[in-house]
């Protein structure tokens, strides 16, 4: 079963952006599906966590809630929705791979933390391979706006990976709620707050005839039902039953499944310079995080040997 919800997660996770672009070609403003995906998504969990007694609406009063939601839902998703009306999905999701490696150089550089030279070398190499996916664009294969977009991704990165070095500061103030709980409340804040940005920016855009079109309902259900409340259940399930580790690595495997599918059902362009930016980013991501790795699969053989060093006693003593 874990397995089968890895899979499930990871093709999830792989799809939305996709969906994301879809929705966006549309005709959907790119802040007000954000915000609705969102806000929706986020309300549909906690009024399912209050009826099983599990959370409590104060949650959405706590400003640590506040600050996860303004990183992880609003920056990270105002920037992918914006810039997925000029550039691929699958680049897109490429581009927030690297989430990981500001992570460790906000580590790094803000919290002082000690990090291995490996997980440097994979941020340099990701960078690298955020260089070459951008480089279509630079020598003018692609319009001005796509270097541009692929910037606003990787901008909107750096505020996934502080709210995430931030998340973990705090998890001890929020540790009466459940994960789901807390992942609910910061999509509230983070839809709400996408919302008032469309109000702001998107003022004339929303139709009746766009909302009803039938690739821009498709599109919504798809992300809040699967993309964000599926998905994000799944890894938090998939936690509950391994670790922090094991699920966060989809992102090694879902920007490649974006990718693939961006290429066969939508037809979108991908040349051999960004599938090499692609994989370089990918190899980046997996050294970023190659120290974690290697304690995972150290405490998976720990825990192998002390079970198979129980089951020969409890032989030995039968």
């Amino acid at each position: 079963m874990v397995l089968l919800g890895y899979a499930i997660m990871c093709l999830i996770f792989g799809t939305t952006f996709l969906a994301i672009k879809i929705g966006v070609d549309a005709g959907l403003p790119p802040f007000f599906s954000a915000g609705i995906r969102f806000f929706v998504a986020g309300l549909i969990l906690m009024i399912w966590m209050y009826a099983r007694k599990k959370v409590s609406f104060s949650l959405l009063l706590r400003k640590e809630t506040l600050f996860i939601g303004s990183g992880l839902t609003f920056f990270t998703f105002a920037a992918l929705y914006w810039a997925e009306q000029y550039i691929t999905s699958g680049v897109g999701a490429v581009l927030s791979a690297t989430g990981p490696a500001f992570i460790l150089l906000i580590r790094a550089v803000v919290l002082k933390d000690k990090v291995p030279s490996i997980s440097f070398i994979g941020a340099m190499i990701g960078l690298i391979g955020v260089a070459l996916l951008i480089l279509p664009g630079l020598s003018g294969q692609y319009h001005a706006l796509w270097v541009i977009a692929c910037l606003v991704v990787v901008l909107g990165e750096f505020g996934y990976s502080a709210a995430a070095v931030y998340s973990k500061q705090v998890v001890n103030t929020l540790q009466g709620s459940s994960p789901i709980a807390q992942n609910a409340a910061q999509m509230m804040h983070g839809g709400w707050m996408l919302l008032v940005l469309s109000l702001i920016t998107e003022r004339g855009q929303i139709h009746i005839e766009t909302m009803f079109n039938s690739a821009a309902i498709g599109s919504l259900l798809y992300l809040i039902v699967l993309g964000s409340m599926g998905g994000h259940t799944l890894f938090y399930w998939l936690i509950s039953r391994t670790n922090p580790v094991f699920p966060s690595t989809w992102l090694y495997i879902s920007p490649v499944i974006a990718l693939v599918l961006g290429w066969l059902i939508y037809k979108e362009p991908l040349n051999w310079i960004m599938g090499l930016g692609a994989f370089v980013i990918l190899i980046g991501v997996i050294l970023t995080n190659i120290e974690t790795l290697r304690s995972l699969f150290a405490n998976r053989s720990t825990k192998a040997i002390k079970s198979k060093n129980a089951s020969i006693v409890k032989v030995y003593k039968n």
